[in-house]
C-alpha cells in the first residue's frame, strides 16, 4: 500500500523547487495533494503532472486571509487535510548593515510569519479529523549561521524553535511538528542566493559544493523523501525535531 494512503497535504510553494519535488513525491505514495502559491501558472503545471487527485489554490503565506481560504478550499475539495507542508520561503544576502527594513519584514513575513499562519489555521482542522502533521521547511542555517544572511538565519531559527513549541503544546492532540533543515539545493531560490555572492555562477556553486563533506550540493528529490517519511506513519514517534539534510556540513 502506499505509505501516504487516504492522506490529504496542502503544500506551500508548492510550484517550483523543493516544493514541487514533495508534491511529487507525496502524490506518488497515494496523498491527495492541495498546492497552493502565489503565482497560479506554476502550480497548475504541477497539478497536470499529479492527475485528478490534485487542487491549484492561489495562496499568499503572509496573508492570515489568504490562508485560511486555502486551507477550506482544501478541505472543501478531499473532504480534510492530515499533512501541511510549510516550503515557502525566500532569501536576501545581506549582513544586517546592509538588510534594509523592507527586505527584514519581506523575509521574516514569507519563512517565519507564514509559518505561522498555516500551522495555526491547520489546528482546527487537525482537531477535527483526531490529529495530523506538520512539515516545515526550515534550513541548516535555523541551526547554524552564515555570514551575510543575518534576515533569512533570523526567519529559520524562528521556524525550527516554532517548530519545537508547536510539538510541545499540541502532541496531546495527536498533533505532530517537525522541521526539515536542508543546506543549499539546487532550486530557483538556491541559484538566487548563490549569485548574491557576486561570482559567476558556476564557480560559486564549484565553491560551495566544496564546502559540504559529500561534495555537492542538495536535490529537491532528497529533501521530498524526507518530507514523505514525517508525514507518514513511519514517523508517528517523531515530533519536535528539526532534521539537518546538508550533505554532512553541519557535523563538523
Amino acid at each position: 500500500m502506499p505509505r501516504l494512503a487516504g492522506k490529504t497535504a496542502l503544500i506551500t510553494g508548492a510550484g517550483t523547487g523543493i516544493g514541487r519535488a514533495i508534491a511529487l513525491a507525496m502524490a506518488r505514495e497515494g496523498a491527495q495533494i492541495a498546492l497552493a502559491a502565489r503565482r497560479r501558472e506554476p502550480i497548475e503545471s504541477v497539478a497536470a503532472e499529479i492527475g485528478a487527485e490534485s487542487l491549484a489554490i492561489e495562496c499568499d503565506v503572509t496573508s492570515r486571509a489568504s490562508v485560511e481560504v486555502a486551507l477550506a478550499a482544501a478541505v472543501s475539495r478531499f473532504g480534510r487535510v492530515n499533512v501541511v507542508v510549510n516550503n515557502a520561503g525566500a532569501a536576501v544576502v545581506a549582513d544586517a548593515d546592509k538588510t534594509s527594513d523592507e527586505e527584514w519584514r519581506r523575509i521574516l513575513d514569507v519563512n517565519l510569519t507564514g509559518t505561522f499562519y498555516i500551522s495555526r489555521a491547520a489546528l482546527a482542522e487537525f482537531r477535527r479529523i483526531g490529529g495530523g502533521t506538520i512539515v516545515n521547511i526550515g534550513s541548516v542555517l535555523g541551526l547554524v549561521a552564515r555570514k551575510e544572511r543575518a534576515a533569512y538565519c533570523a526567519a529559520k531559527g524562528g521556524v525550527t524553535l516554532l517548530t519545537k513549541a508547536m510539538a510541545l503544546d499540541h502532541a496531546h492532540e495527536n498533533i505532530r511538528v517537525n522541521c526539515i533543515c536542508p543546506s543549499i539545493v539546487e532550486t530557483p531560490l538556491g541559484a538566487a542566493s548563490l549569485a548574491g555572492s557576486g561570482l559567476d555562477l558556476d564557480e560559486a556553486r564549484r565553491i560551495r559544493a566544496r564546502e559540504i563533506p559529500l561534495g555537492r550540493l542538495g536535490k529537491p528529490e532528497d529533501v521530498a523523501e524526507l518530507a514523505v517519511y514525517l508525514a507518514s506513519d513511519e514517523s508517528a514517534w517523531v515530533t519536535g525535531a528539526a532534521w539537518p539534510i546538508d550533505g554532512g556540513l553541519t557535523a563538523y
